[in-house]
């Protein structure tokens, strides 16, 4: 009895010497590029959705690849170009040939660019994420040179007082756990080399049983403006209604953080040795939100004095109750309407 327990012990002991010396040669553990405890909610994703949007049913899988982006898996050396965003440019709540993105390359494709942007929305993100980004997302990928990162930017700015946006940091759209313990257990794991083959052969095979997210686009819209008026205020209309100078003064603590972190995702786009590109966005309401609007034409005029590539998008957009199922995300058909209104000027800058 004893001679077996101590079999079994030294069979044990043997395996589990084993599985580190394994660990050691073949593990990420002394690996610089790994991602250790950071990007794990955003890497290797799989959720069903359905979606009910003008009367029809849209069932889809949102995936996030190996290296963080959106759809399918796409060596980082192959990619030329991104969109860096929030939630309205991630856009998971609706099948990829219905974001902005997808419209974006649509239209590049039928002017026979050889160039595909590829999606780096995060949900949650505002641009300190984004600055993030460039410190434990995008050095961590082998031979990441794209020539263009586009910045659609905006909304998740205005959101937020400044403390909070600051105090935020990693936490910015999630990108490390807030949690001490779960932050540990996810470097553990991303650098175990039997975990990321099991991680990877499910994320490539499994299909989970989950029930689907749903939502119901149709539904959204018409209980977003239940007994209420739509109002859309349009550029020139904003421009004779404010006082610009004033609205400026209310929000300029908010500005200057805003634009410093945009002359930070200039700075950090430029040492990738890619051409960055700015685009402003709007909610449901226009040029109503006093605060968006504040960020929205400082950056324009920021953009001027800098000598950046920037696409005004709000000063464009002639928005429809439509457009927006929630007052903040667009529908397929606002996703569209964004894409035209963009083209034009991306195209110019990318060609």
């Amino acid at each position: 009895m004893i001679k077996s327990l101590k079999v079994t012990f030294y069979n044990l002991l043997f395996f589990l010497l084993a599985i580190i010396i394994m660990e050691l040669i073949f593990g990420y553990w002394f690996d610089k590029n790994n991602f250790g405890p950071y990007m794990r909610e955003h890497r290797m994703k799989k959720v069903e959705y359905s979606l009910q949007y003008e009367g029809k049913t849209f069932n889809h899988t949102y995936k996030r690849n190996y290296h963080g982006f959106r759809g399918e898996e796409i060596s980082p050396k192959n990619i030329d170009a991104i969109i860096v965003g929030g939630s309205t440019t991630d856009e998971r709540y609706k099948p990829e040939e219905q974001t902005i993105t997808e419209f974006l390359n649509k239209k590049i494709l039928q002017k026979n660019i050889n160039l595909k942007i590829i999606n780096a929305g995060i949900e949650g993100q505002s641009t300190l994420g984004h600055i993030f980004n460039f410190q434990v997302w995008f050095p961590k990928l082998e031979e990441f040179k794209p020539k263009y990162i586009i910045f659609y930017i905006g909304i998740n700015d205005f959101l937020s007082p400044v403390e909070q946006l600051k105090k935020a940091k990693l936490n910015d759209g999630h990108i490390v756990n807030p949690d001490l313990k779960e932050e540990i257990t996810d470097n553990i794991k991303s650098r175990s080399v039997f975990y990321d083959l099991l991680r990877k052969t499910k994320h490539r095979y499994y299909t989970s049983n989950k029930p689907k997210v749903i939502y119901d686009f149709d539904h959204s819209v018409e209980l977003f403006h239940k007994n209420k008026e739509y109002r859309f205020l349009n550029y020139n209309d904003a421009l004779k209604l404010y006082d610009i100078n004033k609205l400026i003064k209310q929000n300029k603590e908010k500005i200057k953080y805003y634009l410093d972190n945009v002359d930070i995702l200039y700075n950090e786009t430029i040492k990738l040795k890619a051409t960055p590109v700015f685009i402003n966005q709007l909610d449901h309401e226009g040029h109503y939100n006093k605060k968006l609007f504040s960020l929205n034409y400082s950056l324009i005029n920021h953009c001027k004095k800098k000598n950046y590539k920037c696409i005004d998008l709000a000063s464009k957009l002639e928005g429809k109750k439509n457009y927006w199922w929630d007052g903040t995300h667009t529908t397929a058909k606002g996703s569209e309407i964004i894409a035209d209104l963009i083209f034009p000027e991306l195209h110019t800058h990318i060609k």
